[in-house]
C-alpha cells in the first residue's frame, strides 16, 4: 500500500504520536463501538491500545461510571460501548425489531416495563424461568433496543431497565439505516484514510451491498472519491498530494477486538491461515503484529483463562530475523512477560 496512506492512517489512529484525552474522545467516537481486550477483558472497560499517552482503560472506567460510555449489542450482536449522544445512530444501524415475540420474551419485557429494573436473579424468581432461558431473551430484547443493561462498573449483578426510561430523549426513528451509515462511514474514512467496502463490512458487520449504496451517494456528492479499488475522503485525496510520510519504527501486538484488527479481519484470518499451514501444535492467532503501520504476522497458540499458550510467532517480513528481539518483546509485553516458545518455527531460549 502507498506509504503516504499508511503513514496518515497511523497518525489518525494515534500510533505515531500518542493522543491526549481530548483527541482520544474524538478517536473513540470515530471508531465506535469500542470493545475490551479480546478474551481476557471480561467486565473490563473498552480500550484503544497503544494509542493514548495515559491509561485509557482507567479513563474509560471513569466514563462508564459517569455514563459517558454506554453498553449495547451492536455489530453482529456483539457487546460494545458507544457515547450516549450517538445512540440514535447506532439504533438505526443495529436495531433488530422484535417482530415475532415468544411468550417468554413478552413475559420478561412486560415484567421489566411494569416493575423494573431487575437483575437476572430477580427475573428468575419472578418468572420461574432458568438463567439459561432468561439470558438469551435479555440479549434479544437488548438487540431490539427495548431494554437496557446498566453496566456502569465491573460488577456482574446488573440491572435491566426499560430502554425508554434510561433514554427518554432518544428518537429511535431519527435516522434511516442509510442515513446513519453515511455518517459513520465518513468518520471511518477519516480514521482509516483509504478503505474498500469489504473493510467497512468487516468492522460494522452490515451487508456490503448496503455499504456500497451509502458510498456511491457520498461519491456522487463529492464527499468521497474513488481511489484504486477503494475510497477516501475528497479532502484527504487533496491532502495526500503534498503529504510527507512520517518515519515509523514500531511493533505492536494487536488484540482481536481492536478497531484496526476488526477492519482487516477478513484478510488477516487468511494471512495467518497461510502462515500456519501444517503446524503440528495449536496455532490459533492470539495477537496480530502491526509493524511500521502494516500487519505482518501474529502470535499463535491457544487461549486460556490465565496466561495463553504462546506456541510460535509467525511473520512474513523479509528481514524478520533482524527484528526478532523487537517482535518477541512486543508479544511478551501484552502477555504479562511470558516468553513465546518459538519464533518462525525455531525454539527460543528463555
Amino acid at each position: 500500500m502507498d506509504a503516504k496512506i499508511i503513514s496518515l492512517r497511523m497518525e489518525r489512529q494515534c500510533f505515531i504520536n500518542k493522543t491526549d484525552e481530548n483527541e482520544y474522545i474524538k478517536l473513540y467516537r470515530d471508531t465506535q463501538p469500542g470493545q475490551n481486550v479480546y478474551w481476557n477483558g471480561f467486565g473490563q472497560p473498552p480500550t484503544l491500545t497503544f494509542r493514548a499517552d495515559f491509561n485509557d482503560i482507567e479513563f474509560n472506567r471513569g466514563r462508564q461510571l459517569d455514563r459517558k460510555l454506554i453498553k449495547g449489542r451492536f455489530a453482529g450482536g456483539n457487546l460494545g460501548w458507544i457515547v450516549p449522544e450517538d445512540m440514535e445512530l447506532f439504533v438505526a444501524l443495529y436495531r433488530k425489531p422484535l417482530t415475532k415475540p415468544t411468550m417468554e420474551q413478552l413475559q420478561i419485557l412486560q415484567l421489566i416495563e411494569t416493575a423494573g429494573p431487575f437483575n437476572i436473579q430477580q427475573i428468575k424468581e419472578e418468572t420461574g424461568l432458568l438463567v439459561k432461558q432468561i439470558t438469551p431473551i435479555l440479549h434479544r430484547l437488548q438487540e431490539a433496543f427495548l431494554i437496557y443493561e446498566d453496566q456502569y462498573d465491573g460488577e456482574w449483578d446488573r440491572g435491566w431497565y426499560k430502554f425508554v426510561e434510561m433514554f427518554p430523549e432518544v428518537d429511535p426513528d431519527k435516522y434511516t439505516r442509510l442515513e446513519a451509515l453515511r455518517i459513520v462511514l465518513q468518520r471511518f474514512a477519516y480514521r482509516i484514510v483509504w478503505f474498500d467496502t469489504a473493510m467497512a463490512k468487516s468492522f460494522y458487520k452490515i451487508p456490503e451491498k448496503e455499504i456500497k449504496v451509502a458510498v456511491v451517494e457520498l461519491v456522487a456528492e463529492g464527499i468521497f472519491v474513488a481511489s484504486d479499488s477503494g475510497y477516501m475522503l475528497k479532502n484527504d485525496a487533496e491532502l495526500l498530494q503534498s503529504y510527507e510520510p512520517k518515519p515509523m519504527n514500531f511493533v505492536y501486538a494487536i488484540h482481536r477486538n481492536d478497531f484496526i484488527y476488526k477492519v482487516h479481519e477478513h484478510v488477516l484470518k487468511e494471512m495467518v491461515k497461510r502462515m500456519t499451514e501444517g503446524l503440528e501444535y495449536d496455532h490459533e492467532p492470539l495477537q496480530y503484529l502491526l509493524i511500521d503501520g502494516e500487519f505482518h504476522g501474529a502470535s499463535v497458540g491457544h487461549f486460556r483463562n490465565g496466561p495463553y499458550d504462546l506456541n510460535d510467532i509467525v511473520c512474513d517480513l523479509p528481514d524478520a530475523e533482524s527484528r526478532k528481539d523487537e517482535i518477541v518483546e512486543a508479544i511478551r509485553t501484552v502477555n504479562y512477560g511470558k516468553m513465546p516458545l518459538r519464533f518462525m518455527g525455531k525454539e527460543l531460549q528463555e
